[in-house]
């Protein structure tokens, strides 16, 4: 172990023998489980450049996004101690994918003539689809803080939004704006955008391609984006970005990454306040509340009032994209200031959604959804459910029970109040079973790469940790939606210099509030011990106050805390702190 982490850091040693739980053992198993399934996932479907075997093309429904999609997890499971062969593999087909992108042309759709990938990032196109391929790489360097290349890549990605690249002019520093929802390497597109834009080129559908929204031909692909034209003028989603950035500032700790964030997110708030407290889905150039559809607040694709016709039933369908996603932004700008009122901008809009409630059958129902198009006018998409978007989120950012009674029902909550005992065996048992039933579609699967689109392996990658994040970390699991990691705890490894559980190495979060984490280490090894290093976060933005084990309390003060775990050991240890104490930062806890 490195002797300037022993000086700087708490320590505990472990030594109360622990028969092995049940939880800690699946929690192994699952891991092993993951590598081989991915090693056998990467033989299929990747050939020995990285690239992708699939037909290459560009569009939202099977375009560069959804092959980004097929790593999808892979760099957060080695972070959570899964094999180094996974995440070699992912670095693999990442870099694989960004040549194969970049080579991939179109003929028709005007953007993607010269490439789909340009600087290796997507050319133009939505933060919803920019966000699905780009959460893969936003958790790369919790495994991989100093590999210069990417360095090179988050600082140019946050460049395209911080005005510093002349070909990309996203960002109106003037009007603290990006300038449209459709952005990206070549700038943002300030026109209407077009079916084919979103579709890409024509191709033959029927009896060849598996398309996954229905189509069963090239004109079925138009007419499901036939509405998807309001994209100019900035949009929430577009506070992913923010993720980016943060990615940049927690890496290299450059004040700009910060400032730009804060000022952005800081728009937003000022946005939403002079809207009556509701986020409005477009910002005009000028700045203005609607500015670029109308004066509607509500206006653009995947906005309040996005709804359209879905081909394949006939009927409405709602399609607004930010609801699950603005959140990270508001988010963002509290991990890095620690001021928790940016999570009451987003409080406040639940509330004054849902006070538009109305009695429909006796029974009150709570509107999703604002606009006037399709004989909509007004509130609209009324159910039995509240509106509650990102208050899962809101939740575990604020940790106010208030803000729990807002949110769905979610039997992991349960169990961190002690009132669903049975739920890591059964949380684990399920990823198993998921991991299983991928690996068995994956043997199933008969088609060629002549007759694959990127998108067809999406949901039999065989990554899945939702139940480990949750229950090793204390976090909420990361998915597609280009939002950061959120946890209370992660864990490294001094011996192998490496991010996650050390070999043999289990953990089990089963209390938390704002100020306290519960967490069980248990050594599976009854050979040889083990150490650990704890930090506070995923980023060490939280500070721990002190460690309870064995009616001893120790004094931390600090972000990290160093277990020695002897063989066969465990014990659980309570852990008070102050969250968002912290700078964050991507730098191992030896460096």
């Amino acid at each position: 172990m490195d002797s300037r982490l022993t000086g700087q850091s708490a320590a505990l040693a472990i030594d109360t023998l622990m028969p092995p739980p049940h939880w800690a053992l699946l929690e192994r198993e699952l891991l092993r489980a993951q590598e081989a399934a991915c090693a056998a996932f990467y033989a299929k479907y990747f050939d020995d450049r990285g690239y992708l075997l699939c037909i290459p093309r560009w569009g939202g429904n099977d375009g560069p996004d959804d092959a980004g999609e097929n790593l999808l997890n892979w760099p957060m499971l080695h972070a959570l101690g899964a094999a180094d062969d996974v995440l070699a593999m992912y670095k693999h087909g990442w870099d694989g994918h960004l040549r194969q992108y970049t080579e991939a042309k179109t003929e028709y759709v005007p953007m993607a003539r010269e490439g789909m990938y340009y600087k290796e990032f997507s050319v133009m196109f939505d933060w919803m689809h920019h966000g699905e391929w780009i959460s893969p790489f936003i958790l790369e360097p919790l495994s991989n803080p100093n590999d210069a290349t990417y360095e090179q890549r988050i600082r140019r990605y946050s460049g395209f939004y911080m005005d510093e690249d002349p070909q990309a002019p996203n960002y109106d520093p003037e009007h603290n704006v990006i300038r449209s929802m459709f952005n990206g390497s070549r700038g943002p597109m300030l026109r209407k955008s077009t079916a084919l834009d979103w579709a890409g080129d024509p191709i033959e559908v029927a009896g060849r391609f598996d398309a996954k929204h229905g189509e069963n031909s090239f004109a079925q692909m138009l007419d499901h984006f036939r509405d998807y034209n309001d994209v100019a003028g900035d949009h929430p989603l577009n506070l992913s970005t923010t993720t980016v950035a943060l990615t940049a500032y927690a890496l290299t700790g450059e004040a700009k990454y910060r400032d730009w964030i804060l000022r952005y997110v800081d728009g937003w708030v000022g946005h939403t306040k002079a809207n009556n407290g509701i986020v409005p889905t477009n910002i005009g150039l000028d700045g203005t509340i609607g500015g670029a559809c109308d004066g509607k607040w509500y206006g653009g694709v995947y906005g309040w009032g996005f709804s359209v016709i879905d081909h394949n039933t006939g009927k409405l369908a709602h399609r607004p994209a930010w609801q699950q996603r603005a959140v990270y932004g508001f988010g963002n700008a509290l991990l890095l200031t620690g001021d928790q009122s940016y999570l009451g901008v987003w409080r406040e809009m639940l509330d004054a959604v849902n006070a538009n409630a109305k009695e429909t059958g006796g029974t009150p129902t709570y509107p999703h959804m604002y606009g006037d198009t399709y004989g909509e006018e007004g509130w609209y998409d009324f159910r039995p459910e509240p509106f509650a978007a990102g208050a899962h989120e809101m939740y575990y950012l604020s940790m106010d029970p208030q803000d729990l009674a807002r949110a769905p029902h979610d039997p992991w909550y349960e169990f961190l109040a002690g009132r669903n005992p049975g739920y890591p065996v059964e949380a684990l048992q399920r990823d198993y079973a998921v991991v299983r039933d991928r690996s068995e579609k994956m043997r199933q699967d008969t088609t060629t790469p002549d007759t694959r689109l990127s998108d067809d392996m999406n949901h039999i990658n065989p990554a899945t940790i939702d139940a480990l994040t949750r229950l090793t970390l204390g976090g909420f699991p990361t998915g597609r939606d280009g939002g950061p990691l959120l946890c209370r705890l992660r864990y490294f490894d001094p011996a192998r210099r490496r991010a996650g559980l050390p070999e043999d190495v289990a953990a089990l979060v089963d209390h938390l509030t704002a100020a306290e984490v519960g967490v069980t280490l248990v050594n599976l090894n009854p050979v040889a011990e083990r150490t650990l290093i704890v930090q506070g976060g995923a980023y060490a933005e939280h500070q721990f106050i002190s460690a309870t084990t064995g009616g001893i309390t120790t004094e931390v003060n600090g972000p990290h805390l160093v277990v020695r775990l002897a063989p066969g050991a465990g014990e659980r240890i309570t852990l008070t702190m102050q969250r968002y104490a912290n700078q964050p930062t991507l730098s191992f806890p030896w460096v």
